[in-house]
């Protein structure tokens, strides 16, 4: 059963994927989907979003944007996807892109970072 769950969230993220940008403009900021975690009966899909650049209040601003366009994302997903029901989509934002980077600033920082030649 695990393998369908992660057959059907891989799905739906390449199908956002696809999807979002050409409904939905940012002004400039990058938005990813990083990742789609699917309740095992299908109903409730819980969207990861990166969101890269676009300035001060871009993430928010996203959130807002994608929220925004839940439902016409969610019937986009319906005509591309057949499923007996397509699922609730719930945007979370996904900060690990920016926790790694800010690890990596660190560990830079204190010289733990070799430099290749």
């Amino acid at each position: 059963m695990k393998n369908r769950l992660a057959r059907v969230c891989e799905v739906i993220k390449r199908e956002l994927g696809l999807l979002i940008p050409r409904q939905i403009e940012f002004g400039g900021a990058l938005v990813t989907v990083s990742g789609v975690d699917i309740t095992p009966d299908l109903k409730q899909a819980h969207v990861f979003i990166s969101v890269l650049g676009g300035g001060p209040g871009a993430r928010r601003r996203a959130m807002e944007l994608l929220d925004a366009h839940r439902a016409e994302l969610q019937s986009g997903i319906a005509s591309h996807i057949k499923m007996k029901n397509t699922p609730h989509l719930h945007f979370r934002l996904d900060e690990s892109v920016e926790r790694g980077s800010r690890i990596i600033g660190i560990m830079d920082e204190l010289g733990l970072l070799e430099e290749k030649q």
